[in-house]
């Protein structure tokens, strides 16, 4: 089961040689289901050494981080974010000798109350696939890359808003594009909101965020130019609502809700680990 970051890690790929993935014994493919069972219930217990276990000592994801640093990634996560509920559904597994491979949806959830005690929500979503290898011990994962993923983070009247964030899934390196942020603000209340990119690293850098009263076409528009260092991108909405009030002809304003939608962005050629279906010749 994989950490959920404002900012979260995941995979990439698609079946090319399907006819090398076809014929195994079902055992091995009962053998990973419980396995990717065991690894959600180990997360949803907050039991790291037992969810490491489900791992390889050489696990390496799509992004470049090792095991010690997906470790230290998911303890992050648990000291943040407390009682998260974790659930994957498994939409296929294919395999072939000692190497599997296992698409899935993952999600994630919790209920949070911001130091203003104002309630919010964590939800994540991610299409991933899974490598795994065989090994003396059984089936460990190997590596993981994301397909697409999309987290939120809202508090207050954040949370009733529809947002729309739309970036492009892939992008090649070193090329310009867009990342556009709709929503409609409730009445009498003031949004202001702030595009930014962030690379998929850790640490995570502290993304840089310049705020911008939302247009009166409620549609926040930014260009982005992707990284040419081999880094995945995150695209970070960062969202404020304020409302208005009148007391003895004064203006006062109170902050009434905020939060954050990310989406991530994936560079060609910036994906690491895994092994490609082409590469596994069938016996």
């Amino acid at each position: 089961m994989k950490k959920i970051i404002l900012t979260l890690f995941i995979s990439l790929f698609f079946i090319q040689n399907a006819n090398a993935w076809t014929l195994f014994d079902t055992s091995d493919e009962t053998a990973l289901r419980k396995l990717i069972k065991s690894q959600v219930k180990y997360a949803n217990h907050t039991n790291l050494k037992k969810l490491i276990s489900t791992y390889d000592k050489d696990y390496v994801n799509g992004d470049g981080l090792n095991l010690e640093i997906y470790s230290k990634l998911v303890q992050d996560i648990w000291d943040t974010y407390r009682d998260i509920e974790y659930n994957v559904v498994v939409k296929n597994i294919s395999i072939n000798n000692d190497k599997a491979i296992a698409e899935v949806v993952e999600t994630s959830h919790a209920d949070v109350i911001a130091s203003h005690v104002i309630p919010g929500k964590l939800d994540s979503t991610s299409n991933s696939v899974y490598y795994f290898h065989k090994t003396e011990k059984g089936w460990k994962v190997v590596s993981d890359k994301v397909i697409e993923e999309t987290t939120s983070l809202m508090y207050g009247d954040a949370l009733n808003l529809d947002i729309k964030l739309t970036v492009p899934e892939e992008i090649k390196p070193d090329t310009e594009y867009s990342a556009i942020l709709e929503f409609i603000p409730p009445d009498n209340t003031i949004a202001i909101a702030s595009l930014a990119s962030d690379k998929v690293e850790y640490p995570q850098k502290q993304t840089q965020e310049v705020f911008r009263a939302l247009p009166e076409d409620n549609i926040l528009e930014r260009l982005f130019t992707s990284n040419n260092e081999k880094f995945n991108e995150y695209i970070v909405a960062s969202i404020g609502l304020t409302k208005t009030a009148i007391d003895d002809l004064s203006v006062k304003l109170s902050l009434s809700g905020f939060g954050y939608l990310i989406k991530r962005v994936n560079v060609i050629g910036a994906n690491k680990g895994g092994f490609e279906l082409s590469d596994v010749k069938a016996e």
